[in-house]
């Protein structure tokens, strides 16, 4: 039933990439903290960089647990559902950290996505990925995607960069448990 990977190959590569949706969990230190579990999707959002990496691109959003978390203690797992074809669910466990749009990294690694969808990025998540695993999936519903929302997009694409700064500032300086989220780090609004 279960497999571990040494890496990310070809064949795991073209699956992790043709999930639709996947969900990123982080948790604080601090055992009275918040565990967080955050779903993603919009198609061309997430990359492998290689074996043992992925990203993904982190918009504005209400929250910024993972952010907090992965600055805290840097634990990370990503996991992805067959909805179609055969049963299965790949986790990649691993040490995350935050390439905010003002880090001289970022336009690199933001080069590794489409190009479009850059009004309102935060960052970019990197997960060195030290554990790549599958189960079976026998009991995730198959389901039909109709299309990715464009609401997000839409919301996004209709504010200036001075909107993004202070809702950054407002609320995702921490997290919900308090530490720090956006708070110190060298943001710049709409860069792509």
């Amino acid at each position: 039933m279960g497999k571990l990977y040494e890496s990310i190959d070809d064949r795991l590569a073209a699956f992790l990439l043709a999930q639709p949706v996947y969900f990123v969990g982080t948790a604080p230190l601090d055992g009275e903290g918040h565990v967080n579990v955050s779903p993603k999707g919009m198609a061309g959002t997430f990359a492998v960089l290689g074996p043992h990496r992925v990203a993904y691109l982190d918009y504005t959003g209400s929250g910024v647990e993972t952010i907090a978390h992965l600055r805290e203690n840097g634990r990370i797992v990503v996991m992805f559902c067959a909805f179609d074809g055969p049963p299965k669910i790949v986790r990649l466990h691993g040490r995350g950290r935050v390439v905010v749009s003002g880090d001289p990294e970022f336009a690199g690694l933001r080069a590794r996505f489409p190009k479009e969808r850059t009004s309102g990025q935060r960052s970019v998540i990197v997960v060195d990925v030290d554990r790549v695993s599958d189960s079976c999936g026998f009991s995730v519903p198959l389901m039909d995607l109709r299309s990715d929302r464009d609401l997000l997009d839409r919301y996004l694409e209709r504010r200036e960069p001075a909107y993004f700064e202070e809702y950054w500032k407002a609320k995702n300086t921490e997290s919900v448990d308090g530490l720090p989220g956006l708070e110190g780090l060298p943001m710049t609004a709409n860069s792509g």
